[in-house]
């Protein structure tokens, strides 16, 4: 593990501009954890994290052998938790409505969609994160993990700037859990999980909102060759999962990542509207993902490439709560609702709302469990049966 963790600290060349971000990050761009504090603590640190059960009842033959997860805070169960970054959530309020009410690394009160995803597949109930402190179960192993990792994005400077896994890093992180589930379970399973296993990727809104809005870390692109620069390094991505023999691969679009609460306060005016050029960015990125995803598939026609489209949906959500069973959108649950995020977020200084199950937002940058639910049941019917196929 140790070995792990030190392909991931910065090299020099970042170490300078990383300082001088540092205070950044954490009380503007809010999305970070503590290293060390009373929060951390209290929470009893990295045990809590809770990992997929063995013992899983299957309720229904799965409908994929496995699932696995790349990607950045929406899909990351706690791979955070013991690598060198502030960006944690390991600590109380978070995981207030998991189990035992643990805080396990997910940055939300309960689960996180790639866990309703795993369960609605038939597969497990939780999906666990591949870093974890203990060795994971054979059964967990062979049925999937995540590789996510909380802050990061395709943009090469946000993964540095954060401290956190770069996707590149994750892709090698899979091919070192492809040698593990040979080694226990054998070369038919591998192959079985490469070719019929779902492959899903979900990252971009930390480039749009920290590194291109809020660090100003590319302030030589506009709006339009910035999404362009995140289409090319995707799909880059993408082709590399391919080579790697992933065939059944479902690619998330960003949000509308310009209504999140903490966008709402620090871009938004007074009025805190929805902060239109977040929005362009994270459309301009779809459209492109959109074409290039359609080039893939006829470059490689025995792959699977499903672009999974959650902006209109979420907006709409987000626009029109009380439909969806919500009263508030524009401020998160935790704190005022307005910043509060991660080490801001926390069980010293922040008060949770009194009836989360009204909030869309948990915290100032991240859904509910009751939200992310909504969202993985329109992901699951509307998408993944095309995964299956």
């Amino acid at each position: 593990m140790q070995r792990q963790e030190e392909m991931w600290r910065p090299g020099p060349v970042v170490m300078m501009k990383k300082m001088s971000v540092l205070l950044l990050v954490v009380l503007m761009i809010l999305f970070g954890g503590p290293l060390t504090t009373t929060a951390t603590a209290a929470a009893g640190g990295n045990a809590t994290r809770p990992l997929g059960n063995g013992k899983h009842k299957q309720h229904q033959k799965p409908l994929a052998p496995a699932l696995i997860v790349f990607g950045d805070s929406i899909v990351d169960p706690g791979n955070n938790n013991d690598i060198h970054t502030i960006i944690k959530a390991n600590f109380p309020p978070y995981g207030n409505d998991f189990q035992n009410h643990r805080p396990t690394g997910r940055f939300c009160n309960g689960r996180i969609p790639t866990d309703f995803i795993a369960s609605r597949l038939g597969i497990k109930d939780l999906l666990p994160p591949y870093l974890s402190p203990q060795p994971l179960e054979k059964h967990d192993l062979v049925t999937g993990v995540s590789f996510a990792s909380g802050g990061t994005g395709f943009d090469p400077l946000t993964p540095q700037l954060a401290s956190v896994i770069s996707l590149p890093d994750q892709l090698t992180m899979f091919h070192d859990y492809l040698a593990k589930v040979r080694d226990s379970a054998g070369d038919a399973r591998a192959s079985e999980i490469l070719s019929r296993g779902i492959f899903a990727i979900c990252a971009g809104s930390d480039d749009v909102a920290n590194t291109y809005f809020t660090m100003r870390a590319r302030s030589n692109y506009d709006h339009a060759s910035y999404a362009q620069l995140l289409v090319q390094h995707a799909t880059g991505f993408v082709e590399d999962l391919i080579r790697a023999g992933a065939r059944r691969v479902a690619f998330i679009g960003i949000p509308p990542i310009g209504c999140v609460p903490s966008q709402r306060t620090m871009s938004g005016g007074l009025d805190r509207g929805c902060s239109q050029g977040h929005n362009e960015v994270a459309v301009a990125y779809n459209a492109g993902m959109v074409q290039q995803l359609a080039a893939l598939r006829a470059k490689y026609p025995g792959t699977l490439l499903v672009f999974m489209d959650i902006y209109g949906f979420l907006y709409d959500m987000m626009m029109h709560p009380r439909s969806y069973g919500f009263t508030e959108s524009t401020r998160g649950c935790c704190g005022t609702g307005l910043l509060e995020v991660s080490v801001l977020c926390n069980g010293v200084t922040s008060a949770v709302c009194q009836d989360v199950g009204d909030y869309l937002f948990w915290d100032s940058y991240h859904p509910t469990e009751k939200a992310y639910k909504v969202l993985a049941d329109f992901v699951f019917d509307n998408y993944i049966k095309l995964i299956l196929a």
